[in-house]
């Protein structure tokens, strides 16, 4: 008979608290026969495995960042690209301060269009 089905569950529960917690994992069979190779190559139960391989993965995953933060660097990024490929396209005979209105003009926009930006602070008129 199984822990969730008996009476005292929670005291075996209690009992195990100090252990790791057990996780079921649903996988398609075709993950499932991958994992049970690779934990017969290297020696290992199914749960050290999926263990195992979880681990690995969170070491070589990108490190969560704030959502705020990488909006941010994002936008920062992907501005320096689009002026990156701006300034290849404008003719190189022109002046630098044309080049650079021409620049700010196609990466923040018309003027008459920035109240309607969302990346822009509002300003307020007086």
């Amino acid at each position: 008979m199984s822990d969730f089905s008996s009476k005292d569950s929670s005291s075996r529960a209690r009992r195990r608290a100090g252990l790791d917690a057990i996780s079921a994992v649903k996988m398609p069979e075709m993950l499932t026969a991958t994992v049970d190779a690779w934990a017969e190559a290297h020696h290992l139960s199914r749960s050290e495995a999926i263990c195992k391989l979880v681990e690995l993965g969170l070491k070589i995953a990108p490190a969560a960042s704030a959502p705020a933060q990488t909006i941010a660097s994002d936008a920062t990024r992907i501005e320096e690209i689009a002026v990156h490929e701006i300034e290849g396209l404008l003719d190189p005979a022109l002046p630098e301060d044309e080049r650079e209105r021409r620049i700010r003009r196609l990466t923040e926009g018309p003027p008459e269009f920035s109240h309607e930006r969302i990346d822009l602070p509002k300003q307020h008129r007086s």
